[in-house]
């Protein structure tokens, strides 16, 4: 048995990891024990005989937010729409809360969200309701699922999504099941006893596909029904099978027998209308086709005979095949986690489980709503900076969510890096899901933006001008990779990002690693620093502004260094890359001036900046020229100068020509690295 502990206590941390620790062709459960915590991680199981059993399903909680309609924007099928994603065979879920909260997240929001969608047709524009498909839990191709004294909550649709219409056995007990449409939604052959279901909306809260074979059917044994005023109990889409065995039903209950949807013809339908019931009855009285009809089911079978073994042909008993724990094994390393995690709170009919004491902060609230669709944020709106300290009116916001499609998400300045590093402190400090999801969502534009050759653009989709240019200036492609390096570390609240994205983002740093040293210039046969943007194709040095022309830069060229130091166990093309550049940084310095400002009632501002001499003090260039690292200059007209009293004085004054970037760097930093790697 395998301990996962969210404190540390354990085997594992996460859930994933301890899966993946997991032989490939076991041919017995392999269980693996999880203790209370909030695990907010996305779920693959593709192995078989794997059990994981929760310390308590109140306080042990698998959790995302994610709407089908914006994972299959990006993506061609369902395999990771799911909180757990399964494809392995003889599955034992078992103690959980399993949750995806999209839905819940963006409860207040009718409109819904609009993202850009290069899946859909209509001009790459989508509405992502908070009531459409959000899955807890969706197989592909199981074979026999056990989901035992579990919570399953989502707002939309398909929360339960066991799927296989060939073979797929699966068995639910002692479970509560929550949802829009469908929400509880077999394929195959299907049994739940002893389970609450829980219906938002009034479409159908059951729904079975039994189209492959005709002994398929979805069996509801002493099952509770209850929702919002007018609920439906199912409907179907496909041929199904119904049967409903001492089951209860929530008095505001609609008048609506399970239906075949009107929008699929009749003639799809082979074996007629299949839906049985017996002693299932309603709260405040029984509608007419609540009646007991199991007589008219194919075989007549009596209410004995329906049981697992009859429900799955006397192929398997689920029922018969427990998961033993060593309970000893289990408290020989210390829990870090109490049952204070989560708490019960009864909402009129609804159950939730909800984290402690969850509170909102301002700021975090005004970035939930300047984040753009695409998952990144903009910088500045019509050429003010964006401001999250104001308070917003209801039709101020009103206005920044109706700009959500904007294509203006940057990484320049700060922007994005800013907004997760944010979220993710929020998120800790109020428990509220909807910050680290915004975060999490940021992290994945960092994803999708990124060129294939490892590099990022200014602006993501916005791809005019220069913002598509792999752009280190001002630090902007290093920002993003120190986020990613942080969540792979773990480092600087960043560790609260689902691991789930860890193997994207460790291909996404190793391709920008490479794209650093593909860009290092080379002067001769030595290596320098880099330029502050190149061109996205050929990785050649370009020109951004009118007064950012290509060179060798003594300020983001630091950033590019610090960012490699931190690579453990560095290669000896990251270790000469290093050093090629400490060696520039010191060749180029300049020795004996000071770059300040001073008063100039003659300016229009009433100053001026200006390099004096200071024999105290050492700087550098902001550019320099490639092949003779001649500092040089240039104003709005784009034209080098090689001092910096010929440009105008607005550039003169609005930009840092000169700064003493890469002294802490060559005082200390370097030295300190050089000792530790260079032996």
């Amino acid at each position: 048995m395998i301990i996962v502990d969210i404190a540390g206590h354990g085997d594992f941390t996460g859930i994933q990891d301890a899966i993946n620790s997991l032989p490939d062709n076991a041919t017995s459960p392999r269980v693996i024990f999880i203790r209370n915590g909030d695990y907010k991680e996305k779920i693959f199981i593709e192995k078989n005989f794997v059990s994981l059993v929760g310390e308590d399903k109140m306080y042990t909680h698998l959790m995302i937010s994610l709407a089908r309609d914006v994972w299959r924007c990006e993506n061609r099928d369902d395999w990771g729409v799911a909180t757990i994603n399964l494809k392995g065979n003889d599955i034992v879920l078992e103690n959980l809360s399993i949750t995806n909260s999209f839905g819940f997240d963006n409860i207040n929001n009718k409109e819904g969200i609009h993202i850009d969608c290069p899946a859909d047709s209509l001009n790459h524009y989508k509405t992502v309701k908070r009531d459409g498909h959000q899955m807890a839990l969706r197989s592909f191709g199981t074979t026999r699922l056990i989901v035992r004294n579990c919570i399953l909550r989502a707002f939309g649709g398909d929360t339960v999504s066991p799927w296989n219409t060939d073979n797929g056995m699966f068995y639910f007990k002692d479970c509560l099941m929550e949802g829009g449409v469908d929400f509880y939604c077999p394929r195959g052959w299907a049994y739940a006893e002893n389970c609450d279901f829980v219906a938002h909306g009034n479409t159908a809260a059951i729904w079975h596909d039994g189209s492959k074979y005709k002994d398929s059917k979805t069996v509801l044994v002493n099952c509770r029904f209850r929702g919002e005023d007018g609920f439906k109990l199912g409907r179907y889409h496909r041929d199904a099978q119904f049967y409903l065995i001492n089951c209860s039903f929530a008095k505001n209950m609609a008048d609506a027998p399970v239906y075949l949807n009107p929008s699929n013809p009749q003639n799809v339908i082979q074996w007629g209308h299949r839906v049985y019931f017996f002693n299932s009855h309603k709260e405040g009285g029984d509608y007419t086709w609540h009646a007991d009809n199991l007589q008219t089911a194919e075989g007549s079978p009596t209410v004995k005979m329906i049981n697992v073994k009859w429900t799955f042909g006397g192929k398997w008993d689920p029922a018969t095949a427990p998961t033993v724990i060593d309970k000893k094994n289990t408290e020989s390393k210390k829990s870090g986690i109490s049952k204070t995690t989560g708490t019960d709170q009864i909402k009129g009919w609804h159950t939730m489980i909800l984290p402690p004491e969850v509170t909102v902060d301002p700021m975090a609230e005004n970035m939930l709503l300047y984040q753009r669709a695409a998952g990144g944020w903009p910088k500045a709106v019509n050429e003010v900076k964006v401001d999250y300290t104001k308070q917003l009116s209801e039709a101020e916001k009103k206005a920044v969510i109706a700009d959500s499609m904007h294509i203006d998400a940057t990484i320049d300045n700060n922007a994005t890096t800013r907004e997760i590093r944010y979220l993710v402190k929020a998120f800790k400090q109020t428990s509220n899901a909807t910050y680290l999801a915004a975060a999490e969502k940021g992290v994945r534009y960092y994803l999708k933006a990124q060129y294939a050759n490892g590099g990022w653009p200014q602006y993501y989709p916005d791809s005019a001008l220069y913002r598509s240019q792999i752009t280190y200036n001002d630090d902007a492609m290093v920002n993003v990779l120190n986020v990613l390096q942080d969540i792979v570390e773990s480092k600087n609240d960043l560790d609260v990002i689902s691991r789930s994205y860890l193997p994207q983002i460790k291909d996404a740093v190793q391709r920008a690693i490479q794209c650093i040293l593909k860009t290092q210039l080379l002067v001769g046969d030595k290596l320098t620093a880099w330029c502050a943007q190149y061109n996205k194709r050929t990785l050649v040095p370009e020109m951004a502004r009118k007064f950012e022309l290509v060179s060798i830069s003594g300020s983001e060229s630091v950033g590019i260094v610090r960012f490699l130091m931190r690579i453990k166990e560095p290669s000896s093309q990251i270790r000469q890359a290093i050093t090629s550049a400490v060696d520039w940084f010191d060749q180029v310095k300049i020795k004996g001036y000071q770059y300040v400002d001073i008063a100039a009632p003659d300016q229009p501002k009433g100053k001026d900046r200006v390099i004096l001499p200071d024999a105290n003090s050492t700087i550098w260039a902001r550019f320099y020229e490639i092949g003779t690292n001649r500092p040089f200059f240039s104003g709005r007209d784009s034209q080098k100068k090689y001092d910096v009293k010929d440009i105008e004085v607005e550039r003169r004054t609005g930009y840092g020509w000169y700064g003493t970037w890469p002294s802490k760097l060559l005082s200390t930093e370097y030295p300190k690295w050089a000792k530790e790697n260079l032996k």
